[in-house]
């Protein structure tokens, strides 16, 4: 499987945590980046949706708060799965980078 794109990575990182609401998403992803990724909510709910229908992620629960639903999705055992291998994916290539700019690690 190829790489995944970095906000897929975030999101799934965010939701491995935890179940999360669509703004906590975009929050936590923000938070773990460093402010580097930065999600609007068009772009993430289109990455939610892509992700439910590859089963890396499904519908949590469903919460009414002030007037307004909010949708918490969490991440699958197959979500998960993707993760790690992403997770050793990036350390690999890390490695590679390291040893090519003369530091061994």
């Amino acid at each position: 499987m190829p790489s995944m794109r970095r906000p897929t990575f975030f999101i799934l990182t965010a939701l491995a945590e935890a179940p999360r609401h669509g703004y906590g998403i975009i929050r936590r992803i923000e938070e773990l980046s460093e402010g580097g990724v930065k999600l609007g909510p068009g772009t993430m709910y289109g990455a939610l949706d892509r992700l439910v229908e590859q089963e890396l992620v499904v519908l949590d629960r469903e919460e009414l708060e002030s007037g307004r639903l909010r949708r918490y999705y969490r991440l699958t055992l197959q979500g998960r799965t993707e993760l790690s291998a992403e997770v050793r994916r990036l350390e690999q290539d890390s490695r590679v980078g390291q040893i090519a700019l003369g530091g061994a690690s």
